[in-house]
């Protein structure tokens, strides 16, 4: 194919002997530094024509960088260039770009446009970082943005396409750099520090009966001279671990998570810098005393601050105590009001507000309808729960009815903690019991608590059983706070981490080691994978290992990795599904009239209800998507790098889970792949923003959502039941964590729970050139209206005063679901309380 250019040239004898392609490069640009210049080149390969003697992809002569201005694209500051080339009449149409970094720093490559003829431009969506060819010894390649089935390549490609996937590949060898574009899998091994004692050392999760997990991306650091099997951390947090430079946060977004995290820390700081000048360096006193410390702006204290900062010193890298010395100079410091308690204080302490938090807070995707009469645990231990507990408080119902009608539902936190419950009580300051909850659905819709049974272990399991209607009914609200406990454990370490940042991970890797960037599944996966591995790496950096942030506040401490290895061992793909997630908890009935497949049995049901909505809406996209790519079950089939990716990530990424026939759909059909890729990015996206971004709003108030607590109920007739008696605010301060402890937690789910301006939400594209097939784009614009139709719905659910559960006792409106399509360019970030990022981002 001849490119049809305006900008030809004539050889003497007045012939055209070559076009001249005019194209644009923008780059993000660098803080500190001018950015690559001349030395930094840009080849073109032709997508239509051979080289005669190499029979490779004819390739171009060399264009270099010029003409540098500043600009401008959403919040991004960029550099933009212009380049041109001289191609020769019979060069065809470009198919990819080769980019040769000759400076000495790395840059922020986002996009090169050409023109190749009056009426079409070209476009090659690039998003990575391009090292130096002095540190990669190999050229930066992108392709177009057309796809291609394997099948489909255009010839001159096809070699391209191949060896691209090779080198990213790697051999499994040799400790990793930053300029690596290396996909290897590993097991996490990265989590001990036992060369700093016994009691930092933890167990390699993945790869065994006994520890299963999903895998990471490999590091390839060195190992401890003490077990021999444990990869060797800095001692300092270490902000800039390893991540393939394709997955890396751009500038925008690594200047803000570094932003973020240094008013976190001072947040963390100031609280901590008053309690040496008020006596009680250990507990807040009172609920006054924790508001007005943690979000009123505090009395300057420069001796305090000295202190303070002279101890970060000692546990950050320099780069982070600069900007924190910075920060606290120009800003106010104080967290900010949770939505919590902002409409009414006292709200939170409700039993409705307990009950409602299950359907429509943080973790609610965990209540179950329940089957059975008294609940039976594993080994067929039953409950201590009795009927003379629940009966007469059912409208009426016998609990047979009341169950037989779907209305008794249980919070089970039972089975999963008992077998680690002697150890974590061992713990220094923990006090943890297992619990189940029973709950009776109302005819308004709203759910009421019956009982709560909390159990510890012994020969024989110690249970105690709670009801609302106790003489003292600060035991029951004691109940309630270890309920809230188990499950902000639950919320933190399965339903965020594992369910979505763990899951998603080998997905991300193989995707990138089997399907070409020209695969038009790759080009529908890529922004649901952005900045999964960049987080995760900093989470097992930061928060997951050996005394991390997880272990110093949660209440599972050092065996917390651990136990969701142990729940990983029943996790099921097929199970992640919304639909069937919701009738495996007895929720919903399988409904062939209904859009989505399901119908709910509990109506008032903020979290189901938009997610079945949004789910909806995701299905419908990818149906419409690979039927453009995929007419037939032969079709999905004899994709060999469709059949390679799965084939990884089901006997690789998630081997520990290939012998479970009910984990995987087989990928045999356009219906199944439909299915599998709805899944996917149904967890990385709609999943994933329900139970992280309202972590502010619900546990940014530790009393409402606590992490661990230090007492036991006290029983009557006891020294602890009297203190209890006398003072049950003093006392229930001195049971949940310490303000060293809250206030580390509250700076840590600030930072998951903040909306980043460079965000990416469900129904949005970085650019409108990630695809040149307009059918596509047609398609991707109706999932973008569709979703507008559900931010429509979702509002006008929250001014239903019928549907007590989008609101409820603390007037939180339900938007934990809400796509915020409109939200564009970053116009507006933080903590937000609404937006559905494509991605496990936070």
């Amino acid at each position: 194919m001849t490119i049809c250019n305006p900008f030809s040239n004539s050889s003497p004898d007045g012939k055209a002997a070559y076009h001249v392609v005019k194209g644009t490069v923008v780059i993000a640009r660098p803080r500190v530094r001018s950015g690559p210049g001349r030395k930094t080149t840009v080849q073109l390969y032709s997508s239509t024509q051979l080289e005669t003697k190499t029979k490779k992809a004819r390739l171009s002569k060399t264009a270099s960088l010029k003409n540098k201005k500043k600009t401008k694209h959403g919040k991004t500051d960029t550099f933009t260039y212009h380049i041109k080339f001289h191609l020769d009449l019979e060069f065809g149409v470009p198919g990819a770009i080769v980019m040769k970094n000759g400076n000495k720093n790395e840059f922020f490559l986002k996009f090169v446009s050409l023109e190749v003829s009056e009426d079409r431009k070209i476009h090659f969506d690039c998003n990575s970082w391009v090292y130096p060819v002095k540190k990669t010894n190999a050229d930066r390649l992108f392709f177009l943005n057309t796809s291609y089935l394997p099948s489909k390549t255009p010839l001159p490609l096809q070699d391209l396409r191949q060896e691209e996937l090779v080198s990213i590949r790697g051999n499994g060898r040799g400790e990793r750099k930053s300029w690596e574009r290396i996909y290897d899998y590993d097991y996490y091994n990265d989590l001990g520090s036992p060369d700093k004692g016994e009691d930092h050392a933890r167990p390699v999760l993945g790869g065994t009966q006994l520890y299963p997990y999903p895998r990471r991306c490999r590091t390839g650091r060195p190992l401890s001279a003490q077990d021999g099997v444990t990869e060797t951390r800095d001692i300092f947090l270490n902000l800039d671990c390893y991540v393939p430079p394709d997955d890396r946060f751009s500038p925008v977004k690594f200047s803000e998570f570094i932003t973020s995290s240094v008013q976190a820390v001072i947040h963390f700081l100031m609280p901590e810098v008053q309690s040496l000048f008020q006596g009680d360096i250990n507990n807040f006193r009172s609920f006054e005393q924790l508001k007005k410390d943690l979000y009123a702006e505090p009395r300057h204290s420069p001796a305090g601050e000295m202190m303070a900062m002279e101890k970060l010193k000692t546990i950050v890298p320099d780069e982070v105590y600069n900007d924190v010395t910075k920060e606290i100079k120009h800003n106010p410091v104080k967290f900010s009001v949770p939505q919590v308690i902002a409409a009414d204080e006292n709200a939170w302490r409700t039993d409705e507000e307990f009950a409602r938090e299950m359907l429509a807070g943080l973790n609610p995707n965990v209540i179950k309808c329940l089957e059975v009469f008294p609940p039976v645990g594993t080994g067929r231990t039953e409950s201590s729960i009795t009927s003379s507990h629940i009966e007469g408080k059912l409208d009426g119902l016998t609990i047979q009815r009341a169950m037989h009608e779907k209305r008794i539902f249980i919070l089970d936190h039972h089975d999963y903690l008992m077998p680690y419950l002697s150890r974590i009580n061992a713990q220094n300051g923990v006090c943890v019991y297992a619990s189940r909850t029973l709950l009776f659905l109302k005819d308004d819709g709203s759910l009421k608590p019956l009982v709560i049974e909390l159990t510890l272990p012994g020969e024989e399991e110690q249970s105690r059983v709670f009801v609302p209607e106790i003489p003292v009914r600060a035991l029951w609200e004691l109940a309630k706070t270890f309920v809230a406990v188990n499950d902000s454990g639950y919320h933190q370490l399965i339903s965020h981490w594992l369910y979505t940042h763990a899951t998603v991970e080998p997905f991300v890797i193989a995707t990138k080691r089997q399907l070409s960037a020209m695969h038009p599944i790759y080009k529908l996966l890529d922004p649901h994978f952005k900045d999964t591995l960049h987080i995760n790496a900093l989470g097992r950096s930061v928060l997951l290992c050996s005394g991390g942030i997880v272990e110093r506040t949660m209440f599972p401490g050092k065996y917390s990795m651990e136990l969701s290895s142990k729940i990983y061992a029943n996790w099921r793909f097929t199970e992640q599904a919304l639909p069937e997630d919701l009738i495996k908890r007895g929720i919903a009935v399988r409904d062939s009239t209904q859009t989505s497949g399901v119908g709910l049995l509990l109506e008032d049901y903020p979290y189901a209800t938009d997610g079945l909505d949004i789910w909806v809406c995701i299905k419908k996209w990818v149906h419409k998507y690979c039927i453009r790519f995929y007419p037939d079950d032969l079709a999905v089939n004899s994709d060999v790098e469709l059949q390679s990716w799965y084939t990884e990530i089901r006997h690789v990424g998630h081997g520990d889970r290939r012998d479970d026939p009910h984990c995987w759909l087989e990928l045999n059909s356009v219906e199944n792949l439909i299915q599998t890729l709805t899944t996917l990015i149904w967890i990385a996206s709609a999943l994933h923003a329900s139970v992280n971004f309202g972590q502010f709003a619900y546990a940014g108030f530790a009393p409402n959502r606590p992490t661990r607590c230090r007492e036991f109920i006290p029983v009557e007739n006891t020294r602890e039941f009297a203190a209890l008696q006398h003072d049950p605010e003093k006392f229930f301060f001195h049971m949940i964590p310490d303000r060293f402890t809250t206030t580390l937690g509250l700076a840590l789910i600030e930072v998951l729970s903040y909306h980043m301006s460079d965000e990416i939400y469900l129904g949005q594209r970085a650019s409108s050139g990630w695809t040149d097939d307009n059918e596509v784009l047609r398609v991707f614009e109706e999932f973008t209206n569709d979703l507008r139709k559900v931010e429509k719905n979702i509002k006008e659910r929250n001014k239903d005063a019928k549907l007590k559960n989008r609101m409820g006792p603390a007037k939180v409106p339900y938007m934990l679901m809400y796509p915020d399509t409109s939200n564009t360019a970053g116009k507006e970030n933080g903590l937000t309380g609404k937006g559905i990022p494509n991605s496990v981002s936070a």
